[in-house]
């Protein structure tokens, strides 16, 4: 039985960038069992712990705000739950924050909407001449795309996917921020934007954001993380 939702915002780094979303869910699993944590389950015929990540994050991305929501079956504090669990994670795993969340909202993957990136591109890309790709990028109506998995190939536009992008010089190297749509209808990914911008590769892609319903409005007002 459920009695308490809490929302969890956790960091993935460098050394879990290559496990799969399946990998992840067992992370979590083995480490909310070692905690003692009272995770509510589900019914029927096979029970699962009821665990649910906004969005799978690709492999080889770095994250710095993962949301993640967990169903508890006995209601313990938050700042209990951050410490017990923390002592519990391997490297590369980091709890930022969790606070109680509505039992009764929607699923956190429906109430995804966006997704925001911060992506290293490698040396010998100059500064000027990316700006320049963007804004040409960003005053296209339309950003025909094509994407093949396996044997199925899919025709998109990428364009409306692009919220907001642009180019940040930190002094040792530069940096897109992106902000894309990430919800149940379609998705934008960062390596996608890259190729469409001419570069084949990035030094390092953190997802460092991930926006829910009603909070788009606020997002499209602050400068990208």
């Amino acid at each position: 039985m459920k009695v308490q939702r809490l929302r969890v915002t956790f960091a993935r780094g460098a050394e879990l960038k290559y496990i799969t979303h399946l990998d992840l869910m067992r992370f979590w699993e083995r480490a909310l069992r070692r905690a003692g944590i009272a995770v509510a389950y589900s019914e029927g015929f096979s029970p699962h712990p009821q665990i649910s990540l906004a969005a799978p994050l690709p492999v080889g991305v770095i994250s710095s705000g993962e949301l993640m929501d967990i169903f508890l079956s006995e209601a313990m504090a938050p700042a209990r739950f951050l410490r017990d669990l923390g002592g519990q994670l391997p490297p590369g795993l980091s709890l930022l924050e969790a606070h109680e969340a509505p039992l009764g909202l929607p699923s956190i993957q429906s109430q995804m909407r966006e997704a925001e990136y911060r992506v290293e591109v490698p040396p010998g890309v100059e500064a000027g001449a990316l700006e320049l790709k963007v804004r040409e990028l960003l005053a296209r109506e339309t950003l025909p795309w094509r994407q093949q998995r396996e044997r199925e190939v899919r025709s998109y536009d990428l364009r409306p996917l692009i919220h907001d992008l642009r180019v940040q010089d930190t002094g040792e190297h530069l940096v897109l921020l992106m902000r894309l749509q990430a919800d149940s209808a379609a998705a934008g990914r960062p390596d996608q934007v890259m190729a469409a911008l001419g570069l084949e590769s990035a030094l390092v892609i953190e997802r460092t954001r991930m926006i829910l319903a009603g909070e788009e409005a606020m997002a499209e007002e602050e400068p990208i993380r």
